[in-house]
């Protein structure tokens, strides 16, 4: 534990240094790293939601970069087609600006006339912004079997910071039980995607999720082959095959810059078989089939 002067009268914060040097930020009950720790905590104090928001949020690790690429494709249909889309140059995770990271590019597209409504979280409920839980925006929120989401998490760390960690700050549960609450209170402004039935029936969801955000599919639009085309636009096959998605890095200025490629690992169902065996999961609670 290691002591820091800005916080040193507020109780909602822990810090905490893990092995490698990593410093993470505790609040509120949930860990960051320290860049994006800060950014929640501008955004709490300085984010002003508007109405026509859709806040995209997830947990890290549950396909964020499948839906982000979809709401985007989604959102600007009007504006480009599978040629000229910006997904075909250009990070989706830089698409759609992070709350807790790219307040000011938030605040520019509330400012710009064209207005871009989609803005990226992996904040919990509880850390919202007041004005925006206040508000009326919509709110997509992602999540899938958590065997999965273990595993995915391990991969990335493992690849982003080549160390083993004691303790990976991980709040699954937590995370998606403050979602599901909000949802029964704020009826119609939540909706709730699960990453394994997305899959099983991508149409079906990609129409459900262009409704909710206020961009429904015309009939002339369904009868050309537009959502099938999003959908293939958006696919892992074509976006993990784009040079963008291969080299390069994101947030290279950050204290854990991430290498694009890594946001593009093949997500397989049951993944987790490969990972754990009943020994591994003893005193977990989760059970093998």
């Amino acid at each position: 534990m290691e002591d820091d002067d800005s916080f040193k009268t507020c109780p909602q914060h822990t810090i905490s240094r893990l092995k490698g040097n990593m410093t993470m930020y505790k609040y509120l009950g949930f860990w960051n790293i320290k860049s994006l720790h800060e950014g929640t905590i501008l955004a709490r104090k300085s984010f002003k939601a508007k109405p026509s928001d859709v806040l995209i949020s997830s947990c890290p690790k549950t396909d964020t970069t499948w839906l982000k690429t979809l709401a985007f494709a989604i959102v600007t249909r009007d504006k480009f087609d599978g040629s000229t889309t910006q997904l075909l140059t250009t990070l989706p995770h830089e698409c759609i600006p992070l709350l807790e990271h790219d307040l000011e590019k938030v605040e520019d597209n509330h400012n710009n006339a064209g207005l871009f409504p989609l803005v990226a979280t992996h904040l919990p409920y509880t850390s919202l912004p007041e004005s925006l839980v206040a508000s009326d925006c919509k709110i997509v929120y992602i999540y899938r079997d958590v065997k999965d989401v273990i595993v995915s998490h391990y991969c990335f760390l493992h690849e982003v910071v080549k160390l083993f960690v004691d303790d990976v700050p991980f709040e699954y549960w937590d995370h998606i039980w403050g979602y599901w609450k909000a949802s029964q209170e704020r009826l119609g402004r939540i909706l709730f995607l699960k990453y394994e039935d997305m899959k099983e029936d991508p149409t079906n969801d990609v129409k459900r999720l262009a409704e909710f955000i206020g961009y429904l599919f015309s009939i002339e639009e369904e009868k050309a082959g537009v959502v099938e085309n999003i959908i293939k636009l958006c696919s892992f096959e074509n976006m993990s095959n784009l040079e963008v998605n291969k080299s390069g890095t994101h947030r290279p200025e950050e204290d854990v810059s991430i290498e694009n490629r890594l946001y593009f690992k093949k997500a397989k169902d049951g993944d987790w078989e490969n990972y754990f065996t009943d020994e591994k999961l003893s005193g977990t609670g989760l059970v093998l089939k």
